[in-house]
Parts: structure tokens; C-alpha cells; sequence
């Protein structure tokens, strides 16, 4: 698994999954708030992975290019990003337009009917 990964499973536990993966989920919450698209929350993702993969081998002795550990960063980080930004999406448009919108789960919202 520490191949797959570049680093041990504890690294990637604790400094990808709940120091990295915190700052991702800051990043999509502010990013919504914004009003910025999806696809600006996948560019902070990548961001956050390049940092992240430098901090595993500057702290830990990870490997920096590894090409799978990459990737599996990438993809917990922007997924946690992705799902705060959908989360505070919802947040903010069932708050903001309560007249025309009502919370269906924590990730969707619709049309109240007769708003149209």
C-alpha cells in the first residue's frame, strides 16, 4: 500500500485525508461563496495536491513523484473540495431564495412548486 500511495498510510491519513483534506474543505466552502464554478474547485484541488505531495516528501521522506500517490491525492482532495462546495452551494441558495427553492437532501435543492 506505501507504494501505492508514495508515502506510509499513516502519512497519507494523517496529512492528506485530515490536515490536506481540511484546507480542501475550506477551499470548496469558499469557493461557493463565491459563486465560482465547479471546474475552479478542481484547479484548487490541484493545487492542494502539489503542496501536499511536496509536504509528504519534505517532512516524511515520501516520494514526491509518485505518479499513483498523486492521483489518489488528487482525487480525496478535490472529491472533499467538490462536496463542501455542493454542500455550501445548497446552503446558500435555499437560505438566499427561500422563496424559490427548498432543500431536497444535502446535496440538491429544487424549485418550490408554484415559484416558477
Amino acid at each position: 500500500m506505501a507504494a501505492l500511495l508514495g508515502t506510509s498510510v499513516g502519512v497519507f491519513v494523517g496529512l492528506t485525508v485530515i490536515i490536506a483534506g481540511g484546507a480542501a474543505i475550506m477551499t470548496g466552502r469558499a469557493l461557493a461563496d463565491g459563486w465560482k464554478a465547479p471546474w475552479q474547485v478542481v484547479l484548487a484541488g490541484f493545487g492542494l495536491t502539489l503542496a501536499d505531495r511536496f509536504l509528504v516528501y519534505a517532512l516524511f521522506e515520501g516520494d514526491l513523484l509518485s505518479p499513483s500517490g498523486f492521483l489518489i491525492d488528487f482525487v480525496v482532495l478535490t472529491a472533499l473540495a467538490l462536496l463542501a462546495w455542493r454542500v455550501t452551494l445548497v446552503r446558500k441558495m435555499v437560505s438566499q431564495y427561500p422563496w424559490r427553492y427548498e432543500r431536497v437532501s444535502l446535496f440538491n435543492y429544487r424549485e418550490r412548486p408554484g415559484a416558477a
